[in-house]
């Protein structure tokens, strides 16, 4: 069990939710044209578990000394594996992943896809080594690196296909998009609460983190505003693309909206590290919200069908 919390294993399975939503739960769900089998979805998923397993247990070797004030119940470097250990459990994920993510490419016939394997290793190396310090950057970067678990699949599961079946593909493909776009977003706004939880800590490692710079209240109040832009945004996707669609603008309001709503009013007088906390819980359970979105806009479209 240690073993499973070291690599964070509630946040690979919502990896692996949210691939096989889109895979399964969309594009063949749908009837769309997708580029892979069975077999070859399976080694896509389980080169990005290994990979994002990798980066977790690098992230925890670089801050041992921050999580000794963070997270003291929660340190598993040094306290149930030792750095030398946990570094090897990182080589061995991290090369397995990459190696099954060469494997896929060439089965499928595209040799080239296999650099992104390699960049999205490298970007949580050096997300956990040094771009996490610098302010900004750091969210900015690891939110990227969240919604690439959305964009692998559009890579390998309907770039392949597109040319020949784009007119099929385009709307899919744009969907998927803005999902990722959503991801993104939700991502650095937790980030940013994750920061204000984590503000000791990081002062002791040298992070400067917004928090840092601006302040306890100050980001928790950016925070705040966020959420309300948030809303506003998908507020208005659904006005543009899904008024139609009842069921679904039923769903993301009480499923997404409102939950950001309550974020929102929360995160504006929030103070202690018990309450960011509870806003980080908030803003993951309406990421996974929005993956089963996507399952939700298939059955209802099904159904229209």
């Amino acid at each position: 069990m240690v073993f499973l919390n070291l690599i964070r294993y509630k946040n690979l399975l919502m990896i692996i939710a949210t691939q096989c939503i889109i895979h399964y739960g969309f594009l063949i769900s749908l009837g769309m044209p997708h580029a892979l089998g069975h077999f070859q979805f399976t080694i896509l998923v389980t080169a990005s578990v290994l990979i994002a397993a990798a980066g977790y247990i690098i992230n925890d070797i670089n801050d041992v000394e921050i999580d000794r004030i963070n997270r003291p119940k929660r340190l598993y470097i040094t306290r149930y594996f030792s750095e030398k250990k946990a570094l090897n459990l990182y080589m061995i994920l991290n090369i397995v992943g990459v190696a099954l993510g060469f494997l896929l490419c060439n089965m499928i016939n595209k040799p080239g896809f296999a650099l992104l394997f390699v960049l999205i290793s490298a970007l949580l190396y050096t997300y956990a080594s040094f771009v996490k310090k610098i302010i900004v950057v750091g969210h900015i970067l690891i939110s990227i690196l969240v919604a690439s678990s959305i964009g692998v699949v559009m890579v390998f599961d309907i770039a392949p296909m597109y040319a020949y079946h784009h007119m099929v593909l385009a709307t899919p493909l744009s969907v998927l998009r803005d999902y990722a776009l959503f991801a993104f977003l939700l991502n650095f706004l937790r980030e940013i609460v994750k920061s204000i939880e984590d503000i000791e800590g990081d002062k002791n490692g040298g992070v400067m983190s917004l928090p840092i710079i601006m302040g306890r209240k100050r980001a928790s109040r950016l925070a705040s505003i966020l959420a309300l832009a948030y809303i506003a945004i998908l507020i208005g996707y659904i006005y543009i693309f899904l008024y139609a669609n009842l069921f679904c603008v039923i769903y993301l309001l009480l499923a997404i909206c409102f939950p950001l709503l309550f974020f929102s009013v929360k995160s504006w007088s929030a103070s202690s590290k018990h309450e960011f906390s509870r806003l980080s819980t908030i803003i993951k359970v309406v990421m996974l919200a929005g993956v089963l979105s996507l399952g939700i806009l298939t059955l209802t479209l099904t159904y229209a069908a």
